[in-house]
């Protein structure tokens, strides 16, 4: 559960790894870093959130690598962030005394994290200060692969064996002796380290005070917009903040989640890299962010989405941070895994599937940049144009869906739905402003894909509409998204009947959802998986919009308590031990949480708070 001031407790390890739950994230809208419990930062990615590790000692914790600042002796430790920053702190406690750690990935003093451009240092600070007693702290940097060190203007320049082209310099206010360093501290001593890229300080002032202070002052003016007055409202900022840090903040793009083949579940091989934007996960966060007070955030999606489309010659489903295409999956066979659970992924082998969703995630994208005063060139329109008549006929191919699955597909109704979004938007657009298009046949053709899939996907027997077309009766939480994509009302029969046989047969106890049954909907791979949080958040949505406000209240709280002490979330939960799976933090999560927030507090007003 989300606690801005925790107690502390045991620093414990499963096979040998910090529990997901354990790690905190910094970030400074470029590229971002996993802090553990104990004081190691065993993920960090440079120079950009898609790069080659430095650190990627959560993958494999011999071989990895880890930047670790930590006393000897360590038995317990406690996590926060200093109010509305991204600016981490962690207490480290050894039976001599406590040492207090802060991290952050710093930030330009007077930085506006609301303009297109980067705010960040490109420099992580670890500034550690003994609370009490006396400790033998350490301060060891080993990049993965190791490194070649010398000592270089006050500090220690670091050239990886991996990257020979990334150039750091590590200095502190204490003398460094190489990559590994050890330091007799007492009650009030400090150790300031700054670890650099891009450019070398020799003649300029390290005071980490000062660049803490002056990071932390710009994410508080940032969050000083956000409007949100609803249920969990701490959450619902920590997850605004979140979001941020998963933001590229000069090309707008949004990387579903830091991370790349944290598995789900753990000994599985459902193991895939996030670290790239997908054009779904931009098109819910510009929903959720321009509701609590975030337009600017909002529009840079909207644009980024407009221009990857404009360049790359065709919709795809998903580009790396600056618009490219995502390279080809690879298995690295020099890492073992997320406690042992091989095997580790490198780019997304599900960058090139059909995926017909992408019209309408597309299409929409384009709505909302209108409806939000932006404009839309001859050019550009003629090409939105030709997706709404691709959508038209789109649907009666297999796809791979939404969940993008790793074999033959289906037609899938979700998949039909979008494709609905898509007419309807191009509609919406041509009609507001006047451009030319095929309006009627998109008006006729999206009407009878609403009809086909109020019918044609639903089975009478189960009292259910049907993860496809044809009927048939098996389940998918990703129903629960058609009336949020306003494609069926949210109050229509067969939909409220769909949202309870989804609660009911998807369960996995405690409000969780699975996405889908797998012996009802094989996906092409091996074992099972956890609670897919997002589709919990769904299940709240549908329950609010059809006027059982308290139970999506309760189901609400429940999956708010579920964040770890830091207010962070991951893709999946394990119905049976809560423990945290899949990439983390997962993008998707805190976009529910803010999300569902909203739509509630929405709810109960209508209700003049009864």
């Amino acid at each position: 559960m989300y606690d801005p001031d925790p107690p502390f407790r045991p620093v414990r390890r499963r096979n040998g790894y910090l529990p997901l739950e354990d790690l905190g994230l910094i970030g400074d809208g470029t590229t971002a870093a996993l802090v553990g419990l104990d004081g190691s930062i065993p993920w960090m990615c440079l120079p950009r959130f898609d790069s080659e590790p430095l650190f990627c000692g959560i993958l494999d914790r011999g071989r990895g690598g880890h930047f670790t600042v930590a006393p000897d002796g360590l038995t317990e430790a406690r996590q926060w962030y200093a109010s509305d920053t991204g600016v981490l702190v962690t207490d480290l406690r050894t039976p001599d005394g406590v040492v207090r750690l802060t991290d952050a990935l710093t930030l330009r003093p007077g930085a506006d994290l609301t303009d297109d451009a980067p705010a960040g240092r490109a420099e992580l600070v670890r500034s550690a200060r003994v609370l009490s007693g006396r400790v033998r702290l350490r301060a060891d940097l080993e990049p993965r692969g190791g490194a070649q060190a010398r000592s270089l203007f006050g500090g220690v320049e670091v050239r990886p064996h991996r990257q020979p082209g990334l150039r750091l310099h590590l200095r502190g206010d204490r003398p460094l002796d190489g990559l590994r360093n050890s330091y007799d501290l007492r009650q009030g001593d400090r150790l300031d380290l700054v670890l650099s890229w891009g450019r070398f300080h020799r003649h300029h002032r390290f005071d980490a005070d000062a660049v803490l202070s002056a990071t932390g002052e710009a994410w508080r003016r940032w969050m000083a917009r956000c409007t949100y007055d609803g249920p969990e409202e701490s959450l619902v900022r920590r997850a605004a903040i979140t979001l941020k840090m998963c933001d590229d903040w000069a090309d707008g793009s949004l990387v579903a989640a830091p991370s790349s083949s944290l598995p789900a579940p753990i000994g599985g091989i459902r193991n895939w890299d996030y670290r790239y934007t997908w054009i779904r996960d931009a098109a819910f966060a510009v929903f959720a962010l321009r509701r609590i007070g975030f337009p600017g955030e909002a529009d840079a999606f909207l644009g980024w989405v407009l221009d990857a489309f404009e360049q790359s010659g065709r919709p795809r489903i998903m580009y790396t941070p600056d618009g490219s295409p995502v390279p080809d999956e690879v298995v690295d066979p020099g890492l073992e895994g997320y406690q042992g659970s091989a095997p580790v992924r490198w780019g997304n082998g599900a960058t090139g599937q059909r995926q017909h969703d992408v019209y309408g995630e597309i299409l929409d994208c384009a709505d909302q940049w209108l409806l939000a005063g932006g404009e839309i060139q001859p050019a550009l329109w003629s090409r939105l144009a030709g997706l709404a008549d691709r959508a038209a006929t789109a649907w009666r191919r297999p796809d791979q869906g939404i969940w993008e699955v790793r074999n033959e597909g289906g037609a899938f109704t979700y998949s039909a739905g979008l494709c609905h979004v898509a007419l309807d938007r191009a509609v919406r657009i041509a009609e507001r402003h006047g451009l030319p298009g095929r309006v009627d046949r998109w008006r006729a053709c999206a009407g009878e894909l609403r009809d086909l899939i109020l019918n044609g996907s639903w089975d009478e027997d189960a009292r259910t509409l049907s993860v496809r077309l044809s009927g048939g009766g098996a389940l998918d939480a990703c129903l629960l998204a058609l009336p949020l994509r306003g494609v069926v009302p949210v109050d229509h029969p067969r939909m409220v009947a769909t949202t309870a046989a989804v609660a009911d047969r998807l369960s996995a106890g405690d409000g969780l959802l699975h996405r889908y049954l797998h012996d009802e909907s094989p996906d092409g791979l091996p074992g099972e998986e956890g609670a897919f949080l997002l589709c919990s958040f769904w299940l709240v949505d549908n329950l609010a919009g059809q006027g059982r406000l308290d139970e999506a209240e309760e189901l609400y709280a429940s999956l708010c308590a579920r964040a770890g002490s830091t207010g962070l979330l991951p893709e999946q939960i394990h119905p049976s031990t809560g423990e945290f799976m899949g990439n983390f933090p997962q993008a998707f999560s805190h976009i529910g949480v803010i999300a569902s927030g909203v739509n509630l507090a929405r709810a109960r007003a209508r209700t003049g708070g009864r």
